[in-house]
């Protein structure tokens, strides 16, 4: 990954999001007010506060979204992972919009459902939230379970994909 990451800050409906890019694409996008949000920004190398065409695209597909115009970001995307942490995050990107799936459903499509938890590991280490759904998985019982951002971020952005009322 380039070491020339270029930051901002996004308002949005859930909060300000702190989102990065380098040439290669996005590469970050992290709740403010979390505490990994500056953990992200100094594990993806030196940041400078500026403008970025990739980030630029990511604001516009972002208002899209919270507007329930947008389903799928097309933001080309600079993602840092292991092998299996970018092949379960390629698997939550296959999550349709609006719906949701287990950890055992995506440890099942990446390789074997005994591997959940291993999923569930990967899907906390999503640096990009939202472009990459992590908040689309939730229990095998139903139960939403824990999100980075919070839960009641994962309630709100459940609700706007399913043109509910987001909770508020």
């Amino acid at each position: 990954m380039s070491a020339a990451l270029v930051t901002t800050e996004i308002a949005s409906p859930v909060g300000p999001l702190l989102v990065g890019a380098n040439d290669e694409g996005v590469c970050m996008l992290e709740f403010s007010d979390c505490d990994r949000a500056s953990q992200t920004a100094a594990a993806n190398g030196v940041a400078k506060n500026g403008a970025h065409s990739f980030l630029e695209q990511l604001k516009g597909e972002l208002a899209d979204y919270f507007a329930g115009r947008l389903t799928e970001f097309r933001v080309p995307l600079s993602i840092d992972g292991t092998e299996w942490q970018r092949k379960v995050w390629g698997e939550l990107r296959r999550i349709p919009h609006g719906q949701t799936r287990s950890y055992q459903d995506v440890a099942r499509a990446v390789c074997s459902a005994k591997a959940a938890r291993a999923v569930g590991m990967a899907n906390g280490q999503n640096r990009i939230a939202i472009v990459i759904p992590c908040h689309r998985v939730i229990n095998a019982g139903g139960k939403l379970g824990g999100y980075g951002g919070g839960l009641w971020r994962k309630e709100f952005l459940l609700a706007l994909e399913r043109g509910q009322e987001p909770p508020a």
